[in-house]
């Protein structure tokens, strides 16, 4: 059986990582992939992280194109003729001054779905400005009320997944109306559109200011990663109220076993000792047979997985969610569909993608 995006053709102007990704998780799910890239370097992730290159650029092929000659936008306008869909991550603007605007290529392939993913859209006072994951998680209310750092680059992924998403609601509407259109996908909107549930709690709580926010989103007693004493964590997420009643009497948590705690409502004002408390708990014990403890207690528990520990992780290994490349393990696309296979390494500059041995 053929993958499920077998047929569909992709172009793409892309590079860094959003792009890339969006149109890497378009290579996995069957497309066919054509990366554009400038000479004589091509993306400039192939210099700067060699590895990061080859996790997202998987399956695609290269090809090499001056756009600032005229020889070279002629190219890559024919080259849109023949394709479905087209990825572009330049500031607003560039390809309209290279002659690669949606409506100059729509009117010559009306089918062409196009997709423009920048950081903050096409147009708005800050269409023009630079900016990297940490900016647009700012602007969007995220990094107000979290406290450190997700470790990944959460506004860029969720903004390739959103376009992902726009891509493949666009194929249907396409199959309709027989015409594509153009996705203008900003990663501050992407990120921004996660934060409707807080939106909604604060709105719900009458939680107004910055720091009752804050309160409400970081207040969360019995939730957390702690140390044991091997040196392993374990996260526990002990929310509701069975699971805290289970917890406290799993960890002797007293005072806070008791009915006065025995709401979150009631808890949250102590969640500094509570979760103070667990820790002293969890650093006394090994994490393995404290692990095992919880989770016969059915408590939300797990261990904390070092990205080094990911392929040996036994619900991973069960499900076959990894898989080995030449870079290492790494992830397959999460939601395997009939006809899907896993992906040849990335291609060299101007090239194919090279099979995996």
């Amino acid at each position: 059986m053929p993958a499920p995006l077998h047929g569909l053709r992709v172009l793409d102007f892309s590079e860094l990582l959003p792009g890339p990704f969006l149109t890497g998780c378009l290579a996995e799910l069957g497309a066919t992939v054509l990366k554009v890239e400038r000479p004589p370097a091509g993306d400039p992730v192939r210099r700067m992280s060699p590895g990061v290159f080859g996790a997202v650029n998987r399956g695609k092929d290269s090809v090499l194109i001056d756009l600032k000659q005229p020889e070279g936008r002629a190219q890559a306008q024919a080259l849109a003729d023949d394709f479905d869909v087209l990825i572009e991550s330049f500031r607003p603007g560039v390809m309209a001054r290279l002659g690669l605007d949606y409506s100059g290529l729509a009117a010559r392939n009306p089918k062409l779905i196009y997709v423009s993913l920048s950081g903050y859209g096409q147009n708005g006072p800050y269409a023009a400005v630079p900016g990297h994951d940490l900016n647009y998680l700012s602007v969007a209310g995220l990094k107000a009320i979290s406290s450190g750092s997700a470790g990944v680059p959460v506004a860029d992924l969720c903004g390739s997944v959103y376009g992902l998403a726009g891509v493949l609601a666009a194929l249907l509407q396409r199959a309709t109306t027989g015409r594509g259109q153009h996705l203008d996908v900003a990663l501050a909107e992407c990120a921004l559109h996660w934060m409707n549930p807080r939106l909604g709690r604060f709105a719900g709580a009458g939680a107004e200011d910055l720091e009752a926010q804050r309160r409400m989103a970081l207040a969360r007693p019995g939730y957390g990663a702690f140390a044991c004493r091997d040196g392993r964590s374990i996260s526990i997420g002990a929310l509701e109220d069975h699971f805290w009643a289970r917890l406290a009497d799993s960890l002797m948590l007293a005072p806070f076993d008791t009915d006065d705690h025995a709401r979150m409502a009631q808890r949250v004002p102590q969640t500094e000792a509570i979760n103070a408390l667990i820790a002293t708990r969890c650093a006394e014990e090994e994490s393995e047979p404290l692990l095992q403890r919880l989770l016969a207690a059915d408590i939300p528990a797990a261990p904390v997985v070092s990205p080094a520990e990911l392929a040996q992780f036994p619900q991973f290994v069960v499900r076959g969610a990894m898989m080995p490349t030449v870079l290492g393990p790494l992830a397959r696309f999460p939601v395997r569909l009939q006809g899907m296979e896993d992906l040849a390494e990335a291609p060299a500059l101007g090239g194919k993608a090279e099979k995996q041995a």
